[in-house]
């Protein structure tokens, strides 16, 4: 099972059927921040929702196609949830979501542990390449991506429904090459 320390006892592992508690309370108190970037929010109502999530979060890692894993700190819990959509082996390439609960963020967490999934992605999977997506709105998760070296390639117009409205998408891709040059 992937395990990475990250730190000032804060430490990433995949997440397990055993975590569905401890993610839905952290959904449950994040919810209203989460909600404006997060379109999965008013779906998951309950621990057995989050159980479902995490079903096919540990199927995806079976089939070594990536893992979610949890952000934990030692004495404080589960503080967020970082990993790799499903990748397309074919072309050798992944997608890397995030989400911190509420009170964690701006420390460095989320860098600290996307580089963890990044060095992962391309020295345990062999990818080639890396994208994020992000709300053009989500300054926060915009400006991730690019301290994670990632290049700005684009923008999908109306790419994703949010509740009510559409959000476009700014798409941010991160090459193997590039990735070993700024280590």
């Amino acid at each position: 099972m992937f395990h990475e320390e990250l730190g000032d006892g804060i430490y990433l592992k995949v997440l397990e059927r055993r975590d569905a508690a401890a993610v839905f309370e952290l959904t449950e108190r994040s919810r209203e921040r989460l909600r404006r970037w997060l379109p999965w929010l008013d779906g998951t109502r309950g621990v057995a929702d989050t159980e479902a999530f995490l079903a096919s979060t540990l199927e995806q890692f079976a089939q070594g196609r990536g893992f979610q894993a949890g952000i934990w700190r030692e004495g404080a819990g589960l503080l967020g949830v970082v990993g790799m959509h499903p990748i397309d082996r074919g072309n050798r390439q992944g997608s890397l979501g995030y989400w911190l609960g509420s009170g964690s963020e701006g420390q460095g967490i989320m860098t600290r542990a996307c580089r963890a999934v990044l060095a992962e992605a391309f020295d345990g999977y062999g990818l080639h390449r890396m994208e994020i997506r992000a709300a053009t709105g989500n300054a926060s998760s915009c400006a991730l991506a690019e301290r994670l070296g990632f290049r700005r390639e684009g923008v999908v117009r109306d790419a994703e429904w949010l509740y009510d409205h559409f959000v476009d998408h700014a798409v941010y891709g991160l090459l193997e090459d590039e990735w070993r040059a700024q280590r």
